[in-house]
């Protein structure tokens, strides 16, 4: 008990750091945003009015949730290069040759990567209540919602943390998530419905990892969209639980490996 202890305080006292980071580089935050708010501008206002929603519905409420998930994709990025950045300036080695649990780094890194994960979701809901968006069901349903986007970024997180453990310098970090990130996003359900897409494509999209977290926090936000035939469509819900708690499955252990063949 008194090991995990020590490991929860060092794990602590690694999520205060990484967060100090975030606070005295504000501006990293402002740029972050400013890719998916553009999104929202552009689709919402410049598009929207062409853009067909199944079933009906307003386009931005469709919308929004989408960019709460492809915003925690692109933390990704955030992760990786953060870790990266740790190895390249032995910072990892300075930690470990000090009396601190071996798990701490990346148990404060993911820590501090949820929080802050929360609030950029704080920041989009506020910007998404501005440009008219909603949800229409119960608090209960819309705090649901957000959870299973932060579990969505949790386990993205695990995949940025072990990136950034694999790169040779942070500067690859870039090279590697953007054409990886983009073409994730275009071939979901954040922009457009899979329905409405060619056969081949809509199944695609609808098998995504972020279409289903996608899709079940359209379903509990209530806003448009949702439903659909295919046993995928009617069950994101299930699908938004499973593909975080796989891709933690596969990166965590992977992440943890790789960590501990940087200490020998």
């Amino acid at each position: 008990m008194s090991a995990l202890r020590w490991g929860i305080a060092d794990g602590w006292t690694m999520t205060r750091r990484n967060m100090a980071h975030v606070v005295r580089a504000p501006e990293e935050i402002v740029i972050y945003f400013s890719l998916p708010i553009m999104f929202v501008l552009v689709f919402g206002y410049v598009f929207g009015s062409g853009m067909a929603v199944p079933g009906g519905g307003n386009y931005r409420e469709y919308l929004l949730p989408g960019v709460f998930v492809m915003t925690m994709l692109y933390g990704l990025g955030a992760t990786a290069t953060g870790v990266a950045v740790d190895v390249s300036r032995g910072v990892v080695d300075r930690f470990r040759a000090i009396d601190m649990a071996r798990s701490a780094l990346l148990v404060g890194r993911s820590g501090a990567d949820l929080l802050r994960a929360l609030l950029e979701m704080a920041t989009l809901v506020v910007c998404g209540l501005l440009v008219g968006w909603q949800w229409r069901h119960g608090v209960g349903d819309a705090l649901a919602a957000v959870a299973l986007v932060l579990l969505l970024r949790l386990a993205l997180t695990w995949v940025g943390i072990y990136l950034g453990l694999v790169v040779p310098n942070p500067d690859t970090v870039s090279v590697i998530v953007f054409p990886v990130a983009f073409p994730l996003t275009a071939l979901s359900n954040v922009f457009v419905a899979p329905e409405l897409m060619p056969h081949w494509l809509g199944t695609v999209s609808a098998w995504n990892p972020l279409s289903a977290t996608v899709a079940a926090s359209r379903e509990l936000f209530g806003n448009p969209g949702t439903g659909g035939d295919s046993w995928v469509a009617q069950h994101p819900l299930l699908l938004s639980i499973a593909w975080p708690a796989v891709l933690i499955a596969i990166f965590a252990p992977l992440a943890v490996r790789r960590y501990q063949r940087l200490s020998r």
